[in-house]
């Protein structure tokens, strides 16, 4: 029986995040303070996407993030956008894999994934 799932994304998974990283090909994370613009700092885990001038900084804790990319002057949105999506597909194949879950996926032309969970 197939299922479809819309899932809102917080960002709470230290190793989810760093799976993330590696899938878009980004740095690892580092954790600490993270400077902003204008002299504004965010604590958490920083990743540093593909042309953007400051790093989103995950907060573990209320799985926020902060980030400054003005607007999209300072860092593509679609940047953003695929990190999270990233993050999302890698939680979701952690949690089936807790629970005894095999996980598949396919990359549509659209960019979309199509993850499949078998019970």
């Amino acid at each position: 029986m197939s299922h479809t799932v819309t899932i809102k994304t917080q960002v709470r998974d230290r190793h989810a995040v760093d799976a993330a990283c590696r899938r878009q090909r980004l740095d690892a994370p580092t954790l600490g303070t993270h400077a902003l613009f204008a002299g504004q700092t965010a604590s958490g885990y920083g990743v540093k996407l593909r042309g953007w001038h400051y790093p989103v900084v995950c907060q573990l804790e209320s799985g926020e993030l902060a980030y400054d990319n003005f607007g999209g002057r300072w860092g593509e949105q679609q940047e953003l956008d695929g990190f999270l999506q990233a993050y999302a597909v890698e939680k979701a194949k952690i949690e089936a894999r807790k629970r005894g879950h095999a996980a598949s996926e396919r990359v549509e032309a659209d960019g979309s994934i199509v993850l499949t969970i078998n019970t």
